[in-house]
């Protein structure tokens, strides 16, 4: 095997393969050793948080659960942590689930795959499991020498273990520990010396940073470099997996990509490590008429002769586009993409200058810097002749406009990641996306509180006024009170017109509304206060704010959307009204005050207008 050709040969393993077994921890290092390349590796977000505990506590150390979804690098950070403490690598190498490393007079416990050390459904704990973990969990609550814990576990897995585990006191104790820290979100809580570290809540754009820092510094792209070499060869100036690399280095695309997985964190879409690299590789490597959809490097001079290069385009393998629709449904990372619906949303002007900017004196500029310019990707000849037949009308087969439209959606995906930042207002970068006010959701509202700053008020006058909108079932304009009503004894009716209560945005009397960043658990939160101490939090995920964006300028429920979306309005109403009834308990009523209520009713500027029904008894 030719030494340059190595690193391209292992990276294929990373990416969307029938048999991706370098995705695993458990096999990576064999493999790497096989192929005399160094992995992908970085260090984790929470790798100094476990050495922490296991390294400093050298008096009746805290044991550590880590938990999170597949992909995570929970047996890579276990790994770590073993070799650190100087564990015999070639203990670890032996695949067992189970390891004990004695430091000194310390010893600490390694179960690096609960799943695989665990009976399975059906079968019985060996009495030495069952030992061994009520020795962990007395530990959490009292001492028992210097002895301790680091257990990788699905979140899944360590809940249904401890369940099936025999039940003594310090199980159960234990095993309540685990879920109230689970379910709260937290990583301890007093009186346990535990520390349960979800690396699910690590930020996938953070993961995103480290990944593609430690992919694009790898040597193996140097040994590439060497030889010179010539234009049709791998790595040459004609190249395609070499103009992606170059794109990958691109501070604008990777701060785009960046922030597609920014959003999918304000989303609730975590995107574990694995994907990520799976993302990273895809996208060097796509080609849809490559063995496995990956090039190879045999392939290279074979696509570039045969003048088929352009269909490795980055632009579309970010999306899997590379790949058979049923393989792409599958893997995580672009089913989440998919989401954003890139290169099928578009505006009539994207599609003016994709289609007629070449021969029009307005839009000409745009299409030059944007299109022509890119000579791998942009001035393709396969989208260029087709995009003649489509406009003069001289082919009339489906089939030639199906695969038009579909050089159409590539093109469009490569103007999300190259619009520059100056034409991103001018050109409605986000229309290319079904989330039209992500571009603001991210500047405006996440940096902004993230940076300690207030959002603006017309983002908060827009929120309130969705949230009256959908409250009510009214084309309602106020913006400066949030509107609580119901329909009498239903709140949850689309239209409600009986007025509960009235909500002050400003702060009055203790009322106010105000979006806010949860620190911990880095989310958006729209807060409404009743009283200084009674408020209801609402996060506020980018679905959410589009949805309610949408409401507030176009006046109805967008149809794009799921109706999870309103339920969770109508839920929030409920939670609020609850609140409200909280509030007047706490009060007293005034003796002999007329009983009435107030119907809800609208000026013809949509402003609202209660009017007070008395009620005879």
């Amino acid at each position: 095997m030719n030494s340059s050709d190595r690193w391209i040969r292992f990276l294929r393993q990373y990416g969307p393969i029938a048999r991706n077994d370098n995705m695993y921890d458990e096999t990576i290092q064999r493999s790497a050793r096989r192929a005399k390349v160094n992995p992908i590796e970085f260090v984790h977000p929470h790798h100094d948080a476990l050495l922490t505990c296991i390294k400093e506590q050298t008096s009746n150390p805290i044991s550590v659960i880590l938990t999170g979804t597949a992909g995570d690098g929970k047996t890579h950070l276990c790994r770590q942590a073993w070799n650190e403490l100087g564990g015999d690598e070639s203990l670890w190498d032996q695949d067992n689930p189970y390891l004990v490393l004695h430091d000194g007079n310390r010893k600490v416990h390694f179960i690096r795959d609960l799943s695989a050390w665990a009976p399975q459904q059906g079968y019985e704990w060996t009495p030495e499991r069952v030992e061994l973990l009520n020795k962990m969990c007395q530990g959490f609550f009292e001492e028992i020498g210097n002895e301790s814990f680091v257990i990788a576990a699905n979140d899944g897995q360590l809940v249904e273990s401890w369940r099936r585990l025999p039940s003594t006191d310090f199980v159960s104790r234990a095993r309540h520990v685990i879920e109230e820290l689970l379910v709260e979100d937290r990583q301890e809580i007093p009186d346990a010396r535990l520390r349960l570290l979800n690396l699910s809540r690590t930020c996938s754009a953070v993961l995103f940073d480290r990944a593609i820092d430690a992919l694009l510094a790898h040597p193996g792209w140097e040994e590439l470099k060497l030889g010179v070499p010539g234009d049709n060869e791998l790595f040459g100036p004609k190249c395609p997996i070499r103009h992606n690399y170059e794109l990958l280095q691109s501070p604008l695309v990777r701060s785009r990509l960046r922030a597609l997985l920014e959003l999918c964190d304000h989303n609730g879409l975590h995107v574990p490590i694995r994907q990520i690299i799976l993302l990273l590789a895809n996208a060097l490597l796509g080609h849809p008429d490559a063995k496995d959809y990956l090039m190879r490097p045999k392939d290279v001079p074979k696509f570039i002769l045969s003048g088929t290069a352009s269909k490795a385009s980055f632009y579309n393998n970010v999306f899997g586009g590379n790949l058979p629709d049923i393989r792409r449904q599958s893997i995580t990372i672009f089913d989440y993409l998919d989401r954003f619906q890139i290169g099928h949303e578009t505006s009539n002007r994207i599609d003016n200058i994709l289609i007629f900017g070449q021969n029009d004196p307005d839009l000409g500029g745009y299409f030059n810097e944007l299109v022509a310019k890119d000579k791998f990707y942009g001035s393709d000849e396969l989208y260029y002749a087709a995009k003649r037949e489509y406009i003069e009308g001289t082919n009339e087969d489906p089939e030639k406009s199906w695969q038009f439209l579909q050089l159409l959606i590539s093109q469009r995906r490569g103007l999300f990641f190259k619009i520059p930042k100056k034409d991103e207002t001018e050109l409605k970068l986000w229309e290319l996306t079904v989330f039209k006010f992500a571009g603001e959701y991210l500047d405006e509202v996440v940096g902004a509180l993230k940076e300690g700053k207030a959002v603006k008020r017309p983002i908060l006058s827009r929120m309130v006024r969705g949230l009256n909108r959908a409250f009510t079932g009214m084309f309602i304009n106020s913006d400066r009170e949030l509107y609580l009503a119901t329909s009498g004894n239903y709140s949850q009716a689309r239209v409600c017109r009986i007025l509960v209560d009235r909500v002050s945005v400003e702060p009055s009397k203790g009322e106010k509304i105000i979006l806010q960043f949860d620190e911990m658990t880095e989310r958006v939160l729209l807060s409404i206060f009743l009283t200084q101490d009674l408020f209801v939090d609402f996060g506020l995920t980018l679905v959410r704010y589009e949805f309610l964006s949408r409401i507030a300028v176009e006046g109805a429920l967008p149809a794009s959307f799921s109706k999870e979306c309103y339920e969770d309005l109508l839920a929030l109403k409920s939670r609020l009204i609850a609140s409200y009834m909280q509030r007047e308990a706490k009060e007293k009523a005034v003796s002999g005050a007329t009983i009435g209520i107030n119907l809800l009713a609208l000026t013809d500027q949509g402003m609202p207008d209660p009017k007070f029904v008395e009620i005879i008894p």
